[in-house]
């Protein structure tokens, strides 16, 4: 089932209501309505019907099963970099960037179970997410997580950064809370880009290849060697 996301209803709300407001226009103007307004109407159903499906949110089937690393997002992998202990992680792991264009789903999804130790908006520029520095300078959420896996506790960081043309990121999730593989975190507004860090031990094997195509809560990134995987579920 595909419904609208709730962080899109005030984008939807406004161009419905601008909408409605040019077709009362046109009832008004009656015969007189020119070419250029019936255009203008057109153009603004076209526009308003791409919003809607823009924000639309559909129901994902979510693997479940032990040491599975799902992906936050839609989109294309657009990098798989290696980590030192310097990095943002604090240890030496993987990075796996995800490219969103305006086209696909931007709901994002938690990539696995945990507790959200911090969640920190930096505020920046807005380059082309595809450009080198834009992991670095553009605005972004950091959202630090611990995962428990086989009794152990490990690091796990997820970051929405805004792209050339996003300029907003909602990050639904605060400090302490527990989150669920595949559970709704935000998103980020008209084309953007997703990481995730992982530490080394968890990232056993990668799953996916830079050009993959991905979908949030469905497509495997990574797992733990020798995990188990069980039916999808629902969310």
């Amino acid at each position: 089932m595909t419904m609208i996301t709730k962080h899109g209803l005030r984008e939807v709300g406004i161009l419905t209501m601008a909408l409605l407001g040019l077709c009362a226009v046109g009832a008004l103007l009656g015969a007189t309505v020119c070419w250029a307004f019936g255009f203008i109407s057109l153009l603004a159903l076209v526009v308003w019907g791409w919003v809607l499906w823009f924000f639309r949110d559909p129901t994902r089937q979510t693997p479940t099963g032990d040491g599975l690393f799902i992906s936050p997002a839609d989109g294309v992998v657009a990098d798989i970099t290696p980590l030192g202990a310097e990095s943002i992680l604090g240890e030496n792991g993987v990075q796996i960037g995800i490219f969103m264009n305006v086209f696909n789903v931007h709901v994002n999804r938690v990539p696995c179970d945990g507790v959200i130790e911090d969640v920190t908006h930096r505020a920046g520029a807005f380059l082309d997410v595809r450009d080198s520095h834009a992991s670095e300078r553009n605005e972004s959420a950091t959202i630090r997580m611990t995962h428990t896996h086989n009794g152990r506790q490990y690091p796990v960081v997820f970051r929405q950064i805004a792209g050339l043309v996003a300029r907003r990121i909602v990050t639904a999730v605060d400090k302490g809370q527990t989150v669920t593989r595949g559970s709704r975190m935000g998103m980020i507004k008209f084309g953007s880009r997703l990481e995730l860090l992982l530490p080394q031990e968890l990232a056993g094997e990668i799953c996916v290849s830079i050009s993959d195509h991905v979908r949030a809560g469905e497509t495997i990134l990574a797992k733990c060697k020798k995990c188990k995987q069980e039916e999808p579920s629902d969310g």
